[in-house]
């Protein structure tokens, strides 16, 4: 899908007395005015924190990729990207028509760990196609994405309700009766609530997962104890579920489809890794209780 410009709002270039390229150029109250296209270095900058954020928020590696080069390619660069497990690289480049690079900067980044947040990666995404369309300076765009981080995050008690409500009906869908969904339901809240806290008090992340499964499972195991409705293993065995780390199972599905194998594994091995957790977290309830299986 081609970039859309519209008539002589289309982004054009001009050299100044100061030796500066002008342009992108923005229509605003039916006056044009130019702006001055930014350096390899600025435009490294801003993309370093645009990546960064887009992957710490849950996006797939292509899509970052492709957000990137349609930035870049809007200010008149081109850029090459490589995604390490922790660290990504970025390069942009000024082409020239003898094909040596008129300027080139080169950037390594580290990738943050966040908490999955898809309206910013929507939101991030509509912005870089805003960059191209609307001819924005790269001013107005940091503008827009400072604005994109300000953006409140979903309350977090009503985030604790909607996955204790999601991981109930999982009872559910695993024939779990009544009892059992509401077991999960108090399980699956208060384990929420202690995973929010851990990593707010910046507990590392696979002991968060053991003691949240630990917890989790401990607190709906009074039916299998005092025999609470007919089906008490079930609502055991799904009172863990919330913790799946199934956004990195499907970023790691999607790009191993899209070529990017290396940071495919990585991303399966840290959501392995945290499987493992959770299934030690549940043994331990387990071995507690005197539990064979479930």
């Amino acid at each position: 899908m081609g970039l859309a410009f519209n008539g002589n709002a289309a982004r054009r270039e001009a050299v100044g007395e100061d030796g500066l390229s002008r342009g992108p150029c923005d229509r605003q109250a039916g006056a044009q005015s130019a702006c001055v296209l930014p350096t390899a270095r600025e435009l490294i900058e801003f993309l370093q924190g645009f990546c960064s954020t887009q992957l710490a928020a849950g996006a797939q590696t292509s899509r970052v990729d492709r957000n990137a080069t349609r930035i870049a390619k809007a200010y008149g660069f081109a850029v090459e990207l490589a995604m390490l497990s922790r660290h990504f690289m970025i390069s942009v480049v000024k082409p020239a028509a003898d094909g040596i690079p008129q300027e080139r900067h080169t950037a390594v980044c580290a990738i943050v760990s966040g908490a999955p947040n898809f309206q910013r990666v929507a939101a991030l995404n509509a912005l870089s196609w805003n960059i191209g369309d609307e001819n924005l300076s790269l001013d107005e765009a940091r503008r827009r994405f400072d604005a994109i981080l300000a953006l409140p995050a979903l309350n977090p008690v009503l985030l604790r309700f909607l996955v204790a409500c999601a991981n109930a009906a999982f009872c559910r869908l695993f024939d779990g009766d009544a009892v059992a969904m509401g077991l999960v339901f108090g399980a699956t809240l208060a384990g929420f609530y202690l995973r929010q806290k851990l990593l707010h008090w910046g507990m590392d992340v696979k002991i968060t997962f053991f003691c949240c499964a630990f917890a989790a499972s401990l607190l709906a195991s009074p039916g299998l104890i005092f025999g609470w409705g007919a089906t008490p293993q079930t609502a055991m065995a799904a009172s863990v579920l919330f913790l799946i780390p199934g956004i990195p199972l499907i970023n790691a599905m999607m790009d191993i489809l899209d070529g990017h194998v290396l940071m495919a594994v990585s991303r399966l091995v840290q959501a392995s890794t945290l499987i493992v957790c959770i299934a030690l977290g549940l043994a331990l309830t387990m071995l507690l209780l005197g539990v064979d299986s479930l």
